[in-house]
């Protein structure tokens, strides 16, 4: 199953004509970025590419703290909130699964909340393996299928499923699935780390709106003993591309 390219172009670009996209409260954003570069290692001054960045958020954060960062996205809108909030980044409107890069010139790879909208993310995959530098790294975070609030709203096969606010290419991953795409598509040392704590700010549908106190409140204490890692609310996946 290929993604719907223009379903996911027409979602976002009417998104971006009402609202910056960024469904995170500020702390949240901060606890993903400090995620990223402990899993990527970054040297200050490295340089990131951010692909499904949408209207740059992580993008800006990651350039605030001195990294050098481009941000790919297919919503031209979205870009143009990016551009418009951080002039001094560059944004380009290009598609994950055909990258405009040469083989080997890439050194790092953030997929924001990206794979998730992959009916079939090996194409992407493949692409990332190609752009990276030999010793380059990735690291992507989607919502996780495991934990039961992900799974009842947000996975299509849930009597509780909401279709508001996403596209229909969007689902919930599954932590061993993200291992076996990566270490199919190269990374052979592909590993998966877990996260809780994000609060969102909103969700699309109104009638989980009153509630979102609630899972905020939940998702921050819940799963915070070890063996329940495996159950909090994004996934992590992340490797590094051998020579």
């Amino acid at each position: 199953m290929q993604q719907d390219k223009q379903l996911e172009m027409a979602f976002f670009d009417h998104l971006a004509q009402t609202q910056e996209y960024n469904v995170f409260t500020e702390a949240a954003n901060t606890k993903i970025c400090q995620t990223v570069k402990q899993l990527l290692c970054l040297n200050k001054g490295a340089h990131i590419v951010d692909l499904g960045c949408g209207s740059g958020v992580f993008t800006q954060l990651l350039s605030q703290d001195g990294y050098h960062c481009l941000g790919i996205d297919l919503s031209k809108h979205l870009l143009g909130l990016g551009k418009k909030q951080a002039p001094h980044i560059d944004f380009m409107q290009a598609d994950v699964e055909a990258l405009p890069f040469r083989d080997e010139s890439i050194d790092n790879i953030l997929l924001s909340c990206l794979v998730h909208h992959l009916p079939s993310p090996q194409a992407c995959i493949q692409e990332i393996f190609r752009v990276l530098k030999p010793q380059g790294r990735f690291v992507a975070f989607d919502p996780n299928r495991l934990n039961p609030f992900m799974y009842l709203y947000r996975d299509r096969s849930s009597p509780f499923y909401s279709a508001k606010g996403v596209t229909p290419n969007e689902r919930p991953v599954l932590p061993h699935q993200m291992i076996q795409w990566f270490r199919k598509g190269g990374f052979a040392e592909t590993k998966i780390a877990y996260l809780d704590g994000l609060s969102f700010r909103y969700v699309a549908s109104d009638s989980a709106k009153g509630l979102l106190p609630i899972y905020n409140f939940f998702d921050k204490y819940a799963f915070k003993m070890p063996w329940l890692k495996f159950f909090r609310a994004f996934v992590f996946t992340y490797g590094t591309k051998q020579p």
